[in-house]
């Protein structure tokens, strides 16, 4: 665990510098294991919330009669509130470090719990939906920066210790909404609330160990290591990280909204076993959100970016077509595949803007997810009308998009 800094009221309106710009000695120290094991609980807590709203579409959708374009854009309403704001907490953080603002954005999740369990209203579930996407965007990137800093120097390894957290919190809403909420119905949302104030009492320790972790410079520009990319090809490779993180979360995010729309209607099954096959994806999707960032320390983030976009592309291709038993078992293919990106494409980003990791933390989980989110909304309308087996076979090619990997550079090997 690193030493802690004690500084004073005043140095924390300086940008803040993690811990690879600390001393040698803080790496050789290893991760902290205990932050991130507490930072990926938090994160399995804070997606598992996040990931209720979909598995109760179902319910929604019966209950006050909606079509899938008000769906979409009830996961608009969630995914764009946190990418209008997830850059801009970053962006702020980067200047102002704010240790206990994880446990006060877990609150608006709480009280966004609530208010979805009462809601009887289209626009009053839009309105709980923003603000569990509000909880988002403040815990995203701020828990991303502690992360990093409680990692040792193996930025891969707890960039994917802190995505396993949130992939399984992903997986598991769709195996609580089928045990709760569909027996007990859209007032057994509130119960998750509990799930909420545990969040807030584990960030709030976390904070506690943050602050004194946090060391501050005068602001002053970075050194330029002589192998670094060029400006313009920084903000190139950025662009095509963006595209790249856009086409495997829209993927996933036409999984999350609609397979199990996708298989009650192709295949008969009931909703609940919708749900499970729906969770065996998710699930399958925190395994790979692991084993990227280790692989990406030992091999390379590029090779990973190229081998888990493009590599999942041939299953993709094949879902659309494939029989009940057949779709599960590439649905757990394209999960562990496709997820094992998101922690390389994201360290490659913060390796790419040094000193900048809460901003571009912020824009990656909240843009390129907010466009996923946009993109759900279009993929609504569109399976409104044609059909929502015609929105899998034009998704199924998504995965193409890896093809824009080429243009990443080489980053100098210490930033590796």
């Amino acid at each position: 665990m690193n030493k802690p800094v004690v500084v004073s009221e005043e140095t924390l309106t300086e940008p803040v510098v993690v811990a690879d710009v600390a001393p040698a000695a803080a790496k050789a120290a290893g991760p902290a294991y205990l932050v991130l094991a507490g930072i990926s609980v938090s994160h399995f807590l804070n997606d598992t919330m996040q990931s209720l709203i979909a598995s109760v579409y179902p319910i929604l959708k019966d209950t006050y009669a909606l079509d899938f374009a008000q769906i979409g854009m009830i996961t608009l309403a969630f995914q764009f509130t946190a990418s209008l704001l997830q850059p801009v907490v970053g962006h702020y953080t980067d200047k102002k470090a704010q240790p206990y603002s994880l446990a006060v954005g877990m609150a608006s999740t709480f009280f966004g719990l609530l208010l979805l369990s009462v809601a009887h209203q289209y626009l009053v579930i839009l309105v709980a939906a923003a603000l569990v996407g509000l909880g988002s965007a403040v815990f995203h990137p701020e828990s991303a920066r502690i992360a990093r800093l409680a990692s040792g120097g193996r930025y891969g390894f707890a960039q994917s210790v802190f995505q396993l957290g949130g992939s399984f919190g992903t997986s598991m809403g769709p195996v609580l909404a089928a045990l709760i909420v569909v027996p007990f119905g859209q007032g057994s949302i509130a119960w998750f609330s509990s799930i909420a104030f545990l969040a807030i009492l584990i960030l709030w320790r976390i904070g506690r160990w943050y602050a004194p972790q946090i060391t501050t410079k005068q602001a002053a520009a970075a050194d330029t290591h002589p192998g670094a990319p060029s400006s313009r090809r920084v903000a190139l490779a950025l662009l095509v990280l963006v595209a790249l993180l856009f086409s495997k979360q829209l993927y996933v995010s036409s999984l999350s909204s609609y397979y199990i729309f996708y298989l009650i209607d192709r295949f008969g099954v009931s909703t609940q076993a919708a749900q499970i096959y729906l969770f065996v994806f998710l699930a399958a999707n925190a395994v790979g959100a692991f084993l990227g960032g280790p692989l990406g320390d030992r091999f390379g983030r590029k090779i990973v970016i190229w081998i888990s976009i493009l590599g999942a592309l041939p299953f993709t291709l094949a879902l659309p077509y494939a029989g009940l038993a057949a779709s599960a078992v590439l649905s757990v293919a394209i999960g562990l595949i496709i997820s094992s990106t998101t922690s390389s494409i994201i360290v490659f980003a913060q390796e790419l803007v040094p000193h900048r990791f809460g901003m571009i933390s912020g824009v990656f989980f909240g843009v390129a997810f907010g466009i996923g989110g946009l993109g759900a909304a279009v993929l609504g309308k569109l399976a409104d009308h044609t059909s929502i087996e015609f929105v899998y076979q034009v998704c199924a090619w998504l995965p193409a998009i890896g093809l824009l990997a080429v243009f990443l550079p080489k980053l100098p090997r210490h930033v590796r």
